[in-house]
């Protein structure tokens, strides 16, 4: 039995040789066995593959004595919220999320939407699927759950409707899920929303939805010139991610959107604790500190920001990688409250919203994240340390290394993901000092690479 598809945070692999209904069937068992659940959420996103999977997981979890409820084709953020909302004793989502088409997975949570890891159940899910099972005593039952309402309200709770204006917002779901939550939210709201690639199509017809990818942008940003929109918004297929285009089509990187959305949530609390991700962060402790709420690092990684927010109590989390938590949200990430409350603040400051992004630019340009293939990663990242970390204001091992002088700063870390090492430089307002710094870690890198 192929579990290769077990990884760190989720399971993903190819199906049917590494993700298939009969080793479904097995882990919706092993999750019941490992966690007592008696109660729960699957859904599952718009692949071809998902509904049997989600079926097969379905029985195995009944079979095990779980009640399973069913909210359907969904995002992976309504599986959080159902969890939570409904007092499940844990939720299951079939996703491969940006994964290549031939691909499915799992995302799983328990009570509260908690995620489980490797660290916290889900080796141990691994490790019992290859083990014989018996049926459970009582078996469970299956009882379809209807959440889009409940989750549309919620989600409405985090601006005020009275400040909207009209605005032009083009949105393009990828042909994934974050079409569905768009028609209905549209009802309430007084923008005109331009649809790209907006059916859920599991054939990917438009490409896998990842907009990380720079190949992927043109769409949005096209249509954005071409309709005079305020704004352009993509997700990818489950939309737990959205990435953002200002009114003249330019990709914003999510460093800084996690600055405007901090700002923007403090300014509602008055205050309160925000947790970001150690590889960009003085524009965010800049804005953080200026709105009366304190900033506090964690490491890179979902399960991380949700355990630190959970610690800290925090109001909001992010990651420049496109993921915003929020503590109301069950600590969990979506991909739909960020840009409400992005289209909220267009419509208090009556900016345009490349206006409210250079200044932050200027103030703090940031070199975007940059990937190495590197042989051997702690010996580079090692040697940089050593090399840079000696005349140094602070060095901090939060995530990899951080090294900060007075005027720049960068933060060199492998991915948890993947097999490289990602790069991040800063400065405070000077963009030639900050590229010229990037360029040197690169030869370097490259020549310890050697």
């Amino acid at each position: 039995m192929d579990l290769s598809c077990f990884k760190a945070y989720d399971l993903r692999g190819r199906v049917p040789d590494q993700l298939n209904p009969t080793l479904a069937e097995r882990i919706g068992r092993a999750y019941v066995e490992v966690t007592g659940a008696k109660k729960v959420i699957v859904g599952y996103d718009i692949r071809l593959s998902s509904p049997e999977i989600a079926e097969a997981l379905s029985s195995g979890l009944m079979a095990a004595g779980a009640d399973v409820f069913g909210i359907g084709l969904c995002g992976t953020e309504q599986v959080y919220f159902a969890t939570s909302h409904y007092k499940m004793d844990g939720g299951i989502m079939v996703t491969a999320s940006h994964n290549p088409r031939d691909h499915n997975g799992m995302k799983m949570v328990g009570p509260e939407s908690r995620p489980i890891s490797s660290d916290n159940g889900l080796n141990d899910i691994r490790d019992r699927v290859p083990e014989p099972f018996g049926d459970a005593p009582v078996q469970g039952r299956y009882e379809p759950l209807e959440v889009m309402g409940a989750y549309i309200d919620h989600l409405l709770g985090y601006i005020d409707a009275a400040v909207l204006r009209p605005l032009k917002i083009v949105v393009n779901a990828g042909n994934g899920g974050a079409g569905l939550v768009i028609d209905q939210l549209e009802q309430h709201l007084p923008f005109e929303f331009i649809k790209v690639h907006h059916q859920p199509d599991g054939h990917f017809p438009n490409g896998v939805p990842n907009p990380i990818l720079e190949e992927n942008r043109a769409a949005t940003a096209e249509v954005v010139k071409a309709n005079g929109a305020a704004m352009g918004i993509a997700w990818d297929g489950d939309y737990d991610r959205c990435f953002f285009f200002d009114e003249n089509g330019r990709f914003i990187e999510g460093y800084y959107i996690v600055g405007l959305l901090a700002d923007q949530f403090l300014r509602k609390t008055g205050g309160g604790k925000v947790i970001h991700d150690p590889r960009l962060t003085w524009n965010t402790l800049d804005l953080v500190e200026a709105a009366g709420g304190e900033a506090i690092e964690s490491k890179t990684g979902h399960a991380f920001i949700k355990q630190r927010m959970r610690d800290e109590d925090a109001v909001y989390g992010g990651e420049m990688s496109a993921h915003h938590y929020f503590r109301d949200f069950a600590y969990c990430d979506s991909g739909m409250i960020p840009w409400l409350l992005v289209a909220e603040r267009l419509c208090q400051s009556g900016q345009p919203l490349s206006s409210l992004i250079d200044a932050r630019i200027e103030a703090y340009p940031a070199s975007g994240e940059i990937n190495r293939t590197i042989a051997n990663p702690p010996k580079v990242i090692s040697a940089i340390e050593a090399a840079y970390g000696a005349d140094a204001k602070n060095v901090s091992h939060v995530d990899g290394v951080s090294v900060e002088f007075d005027d720049w700063r960068f933060n060199l870390r492998m991915s948890n993901t993947e097999p490289v090492v990602r790069l991040n430089v800063e400065s405070r307002g000077d963009i030639a000092l900050m590229k010229a710094k990037t360029d040197e870690l690169l030869a370097e890198m490259e020549r310890l690479n050697q």
